[in-house]
């Protein structure tokens, strides 16, 4: 594998900045309902690094085992998550799987808007923009969870 940069060391005037973006974007959201949006993000993106860190931390926030297990197959898992984390994954799937085919449909971002208010559909909206942006720095540096 060839080595990669360290985004941290090389650039550390746009690390702090997604350290900054991250901490902004947390603000007034439910960190159970935060973390199932990482994870979410983190699986369409492939981005194994992240998938740990916010497993690991989900799971110190109380989140249980089955709920990050299905969270790969939400929607088929019934009521296992309610309706507002729902239109929140659904939202995350929206904006995290752009393509010259797919968008933010009306109906996606309407959903989302029945269940967060003004405020926390913004702070929503930069959660999964935020994610999306470490996953990527992540990936693209390879960067790999440590397990051991």
């Amino acid at each position: 594998m060839t080595n990669r940069i360290d985004l941290a060391k090389k650039a550390p005037k746009v690390y702090r900045a997604m350290i900054a973006l991250d901490a902004a974007s947390r603000e007034g959201l439910d960190e159970q309902l935060a973390e199932l949006v990482r994870i979410r993000a983190s699986q369409l993106n492939h981005c194994a690094y992240c998938l740990n860190m916010h497993t690991v931390d989900a799971r110190k926030g109380g989140e249980t085992e089955a709920r990050i297990y299905l969270l790969n197959a939400w929607e088929e898992a019934g009521d296992v998550y309610t309706e507002k984390e729902q239109a929140a994954l659904r939202l995350t799937e929206a904006i995290t799987v752009l393509s010259s085919h797919e968008y933010v449909s009306d109906e996606v971002y309407e959903l989302a808007a029945k269940h967060f208010d003004e405020e926390e559909l913004a702070q929503l909206i930069a959660l999964i923009f935020t994610i999306n942006s470490w996953n990527r720095i992540a990936v693209s540096t390879r960067k790999v969870p440590d397990v051991r």
